[in-house]
């Protein structure tokens, strides 16, 4: 039985086109040039940090983003035209549904608080690993996360756009999981055999969750790798 959804942030409820787009800003070069460089380095192993250390040899992402925030345009920030179009819906049609919805992810403090204002009527739980002190993807994070909902690591299903950071952690921690087909991460690795194995979930949109979610707890669907959406054909 399926009693808490939650959420990843960047790629899963968040679209991060903007953020992209300022940091191409920053390093100088266009959000295509950044784009291109990005795929490239996720192709071969790589992380975001690494992509803008291509782009401008000798970056240091700490004392890059300590800058921005000084200079008053922070990393840290969402908007309402941040969301993917079927964040909200997803998330009240998850509580209509009578789960628990959270967020949780590597975010800052400040991020956390901002996302709690954003979705202070969507979720019942924000959690940061700027406030824990453990990140993604540690399955420590994952363990806390169980710890902080008064469910059984079995009953909560995690949501997330990568398979290594946020499907393969949480499974460790025995939450159940799902992959969700946006962002270039899931993109690349969708048709990998961990992408496709580790998930329970496999769904390219998150108003999908609803009707898997009820069905799985239902007995009508298997929600440990056998249970897919309509992406898989």
């Amino acid at each position: 039985m399926i009693r808490a959804v939650v959420l990843d942030v960047g790629e899963c409820l968040v679209d991060e086109t903007r953020r992209y787009a300022a940091w191409a800003d920053r390093l100088g070069v266009s959000p295509h040039t950044f784009s291109a460089v990005l795929g490239a380095v996720l192709a071969a192993g790589g992380g975001f940090d690494e992509a803008c250390a291509v782009i401008r040899p000798g970056f240091d992402a700490a004392a890059e983003r300590a800058a921005r925030a000084e200079a008053g345009v922070p990393e840290d920030t969402y908007t309402e035209a941040d969301l993917y179009p079927d964040a909200r819906p997803a998330l009240a049609a998850l509580r209509a549904d009578g789960l628990v919805v959270g967020v949780a992810g590597d975010l800052t403090a400040r991020g956390a608080d901002v996302l709690r204002g954003l979705l202070a009527e969507e979720t019942e739980l924000v959690a940061a690993s700027g406030e824990w002190g453990v990140a993604k993807p540690d399955p420590a994070f994952f363990r806390r996360l169980a710890g902080a909902l008064p469910f059984a690591p079995g009953e909560i299903l995690h949501v997330g756009d990568r398979w290594a950071y946020d499907v393969r952690p949480a499974a460790e921690a025995g939450l159940r999981t799902a992959l969700v087909r946006r962002g270039p991460w899931a993109v690349l690795d969708w048709e990998s055999e961990e992408a496709r194995a580790l998930p329970g979930f496999r769904i390219g949109g998150l108003l999908e969750l609803s009707g898997l979610i009820l069905n799985a707890n239902a007995g009508t669907g298997e929600g440990d790798g056998e249970a897919r959406s309509s992406t898989e054909g």
